[in-house]
Protein backbone atom coordinates (compact mmCIF):
# COMPACT_ATOMS: atom_id res chain seq x y z
CA UNK A 1 0.00 0.00 0.00
CA UNK A 2 1.63 3.18 -1.12
CA UNK A 3 1.55 6.52 1.77
CA UNK A 4 -0.24 9.23 0.32
CA UNK A 5 1.56 12.58 1.20
CA UNK A 6 -0.12 15.22 3.06
CA UNK A 7 -2.12 17.86 1.15
CA UNK A 8 -3.09 21.16 1.73
CA UNK A 9 -6.67 22.68 1.00
CA UNK A 10 -7.19 25.64 0.59
CA UNK A 11 -10.25 27.65 2.37
CA UNK A 12 -12.28 27.65 -0.34
CA UNK A 13 -12.36 24.17 -1.34
CA UNK A 14 -12.80 23.25 2.19
CA UNK A 15 -16.08 25.78 2.06
CA UNK A 16 -17.42 24.12 -0.97
CA UNK A 17 -16.97 20.63 0.87
CA UNK A 18 -18.85 22.27 4.01
CA UNK A 19 -21.25 23.30 1.36
CA UNK A 20 -22.03 20.22 -0.31
CA UNK A 21 -22.30 18.22 2.65
CA UNK A 22 -25.12 20.69 4.15
CA UNK A 23 -27.12 20.62 1.21
CA UNK A 24 -28.00 17.14 2.13
CA UNK A 25 -28.71 16.28 -1.80
CA UNK A 26 -25.50 13.32 -1.26
CA UNK A 27 -24.36 11.31 1.95
CA UNK A 28 -21.29 12.68 3.49
CA UNK A 29 -19.84 9.14 2.28
CA UNK A 30 -20.50 10.58 -1.74
CA UNK A 31 -19.40 13.97 -0.69
CA UNK A 32 -15.87 12.87 0.15
CA UNK A 33 -15.58 10.33 -3.20
CA UNK A 34 -16.21 13.09 -5.36
CA UNK A 35 -13.62 15.46 -3.57
CA UNK A 36 -11.51 12.60 -2.78
CA UNK A 37 -11.06 13.43 0.64
CA UNK A 38 -11.86 11.30 4.19
CA UNK A 39 -15.75 11.48 5.50
CA UNK A 40 -14.49 12.46 8.73
CA UNK A 41 -12.77 15.42 7.37
CA UNK A 42 -15.68 16.37 5.66
CA UNK A 43 -17.67 16.09 8.87
CA UNK A 44 -15.16 18.23 10.51
CA UNK A 45 -15.26 20.95 8.04
CA UNK A 46 -19.23 20.92 7.97
CA UNK A 47 -19.03 21.72 11.47
CA UNK A 48 -16.82 24.37 11.22
CA UNK A 49 -18.72 26.25 8.72
CA UNK A 50 -21.78 26.06 11.07
CA UNK A 51 -20.05 26.80 14.36
CA UNK A 52 -18.01 30.21 12.33
CA UNK A 53 -21.23 31.30 9.80
CA UNK A 54 -22.96 33.79 12.35
CA UNK A 55 -18.83 35.10 12.37
CA UNK A 56 -19.60 36.59 8.64
CA UNK A 57 -22.72 38.21 9.64
CA UNK A 58 -21.88 39.39 13.38
CA UNK A 59 -18.18 41.30 12.00
CA UNK A 60 -16.60 39.38 14.05
CA UNK A 61 -13.50 38.56 10.75
CA UNK A 62 -13.25 42.16 10.93
CA UNK A 63 -12.67 42.37 14.57
CA UNK A 64 -10.29 39.38 14.57
CA UNK A 65 -8.10 41.35 11.70
CA UNK A 66 -8.09 44.60 13.79
CA UNK A 67 -6.22 42.63 16.87
CA UNK A 68 -4.03 41.03 14.34
CA UNK A 69 -2.51 44.66 13.06
CA UNK A 70 0.49 45.82 15.44
CA UNK A 71 -0.25 48.85 17.61
CA UNK A 72 1.28 52.09 16.10
CA UNK A 73 3.22 52.73 19.68
CA UNK A 74 4.70 49.70 18.95
CA UNK A 75 5.94 49.84 15.04
CA UNK A 76 7.64 53.66 16.12
CA UNK A 77 9.33 51.89 18.75
CA UNK A 78 10.63 49.10 16.95
CA UNK A 79 11.73 51.90 14.52
CA UNK A 80 13.46 53.91 17.01
CA UNK A 81 15.45 50.81 18.28
CA UNK A 82 16.62 49.55 14.83
CA UNK A 83 17.67 53.21 14.31
CA UNK A 84 19.63 53.27 16.96
CA UNK A 85 20.75 49.51 16.31
CA UNK A 86 22.06 51.01 13.03
CA UNK A 87 24.17 53.89 14.33
CA UNK A 88 25.42 52.16 16.74
CA UNK A 89 26.91 49.20 14.11
CA UNK A 90 27.93 51.67 11.54
CA UNK A 91 30.33 53.60 14.07
CA UNK A 92 31.34 50.25 15.36
CA UNK A 93 32.14 48.84 11.58
CA UNK A 94 34.01 52.27 11.37
CA UNK A 95 36.09 52.52 14.32
CA UNK A 96 36.96 48.51 13.20
CA UNK A 97 38.13 50.18 9.74
CA UNK A 98 35.76 47.83 7.60
CA UNK A 99 33.08 50.82 6.60
CA UNK A 100 34.71 54.21 5.55
CA UNK A 101 32.98 57.26 7.23
CA UNK A 102 32.34 58.83 3.76
CA UNK A 103 29.50 57.10 1.45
Amino acid sequence: MTKRTRRNHSGSFKAKVALAALRGDKTLTEVAQQYEVHPNQVTEWKRQLLERAADVFDGGAAVSEKESVPDLKELHAKIGQQALEIDFLSGALTKAGLVSAKK
